[in-house]
């Protein structure tokens, strides 16, 4: 009996052990994932961080009237925890797991092989900086000022269609006889195209001339695309001075509400209703509002912010239907124009419940 008990108790002394070993290598062993969780909330229309450290106007604008707003216009961010020279645990991954306002994600997805981390965030601080001179574009241009838009070559790939035929600095004004007003109206005429070659009126060095380039067809995954070959910015010369501070957040979904924070400080009354609202979404100098990564801990950022409501990328909304936190009612949004019809509604206090949705049948 007592030798029994004796390897009873043997037994659970090594399950014990190992059962701690294995807590230990979940702890420190790699993992090839990176965790998502809700990062700050800024308000558009309120205050940030300056570089000195002092606060400032996270939106100011110089040559034309302004106005007191109230209320919020809220930014949201994701943070990742984790890089590629340090993943969480498995430990960390499998409380992740369990937290609905956090995802775990492969690696890659969010670094690239042979990017390293200064990289990535170099270049999310690139796509901010233009993100913020669209989102300046598309409020301007909904209240009327000449943005003075210009589509400029960057660069041509080498062996693509435009090498050798565009260069660095080219200014496109026109396509097949078009005026040009964005890069995004471009790429879409180039689409429409189907591969026929297009006629592009360029301007180099003060001088007009047309070049003729043939768009190649291009696939990547599950997604076919024609292209010519070259990476472009668009140049604006805005009638007022309009800056944006805000440090250490990168990429460019906070287009769409700095666009709403531009247009509220720019005209009278209060945009929101002096209500608390959050969103998210890119924007372009027409006002279309794009996709954006990591919107299921955007909505709990938004709702821990104290946001009511929630202005959503309809292309997003996928990952919104069911994931919506407690509290907060999401808004479907494509374009500047029906983000500022939802903020009519609330503001006069109409039926937002008739609102567009996220949902399964409406997207």
């Amino acid at each position: 009996m007592d030798r029994t008990r004796s390897g009873k108790l043997g037994l659970g002394v090594w399950a014990l052990i190992v059962a701690l070993l294995a807590l230990v290598l979940l702890t420190f062993l790699p993992s090839p994932y990176v965790i998502q969780r809700p990062g700050p909330v800024y308000d558009t229309l309120g205050t940030a961080k300056g570089a000195d450290g002092e606060q400032v106007p996270l939106i100011s604008v110089e040559g034309a009237e302004t106005f007191e707003t109230a209320g919020t216009l809220d930014l949201t961010t994701v943070q990742v925890v984790g890089n590629r020279e340090r993943t969480p645990s498995w430990f960390e991954l499998a409380l992740a797991w369990m937290d609905s306002s956090k995802a775990v994600v492969p690696l890659d997805s969010v670094f690239p092989q042979g990017v390293t981390t200064e990289q990535r965030d170099e270049r999310n601080a690139t796509l901010m900086v233009d993100s913020q001179h669209e989102a300046t574009a598309a409020a301007l241009n909904e209240l009327g000022y000449d943005t003075g838009a210009q589509v400029v070559v960057v660069d041509a790939v080498a062996d693509s269609p435009a090498d050798g035929v565009l260069e660095a600095d080219d200014v496109i004004t026109a396509i097949d006889g078009t005026a040009l007003t964005s890069a995004t109206q471009l790429r879409e005429a180039i689409q429409a195209a189907g591969g026929a070659p297009v006629q592009l009126t360029v301007v180099r060095d003060g001088a007009e001339q047309t070049v003729e380039v043939t768009p190649e067809e291009h696939t990547e995954g599950d997604k076919t695309a024609w292209l010519i070959g070259i990476t472009l910015r668009t140049d604006y010369d805005f009638e007022i001075d309009v800056t944006i501070q805000l440090d250490n957040v990168g990429g460019p979904s906070a287009g769409m509400m700095f666009a709403l924070g531009i247009i509220d400080t720019l005209t009278e009354g209060e945009l929101n209703g002096g209500k608390d609202i959050a969103g998210t979404g890119t924007i372009d100098a027409a006002g279309t509002v794009g996709p954006i990564g990591g919107i299921r801990q955007k909505l709990y950022g938004a709702r821990d912010a104290g946001a009511e409501y929630f202005l959503a990328p309809a292309d997003n909304c996928d990952e919104v239907v069911g994931h919506v936190p407690d509290g907060l009612q999401v808004i479907r949004t494509a374009t500047l124009d029906e983000s500022l019809a939802a903020l009519q509604v609330i503001a006069d206090d109409g039926d937002v419940a008739a609102l567009p949705t996220c949902d399964v049948a409406g997207r």
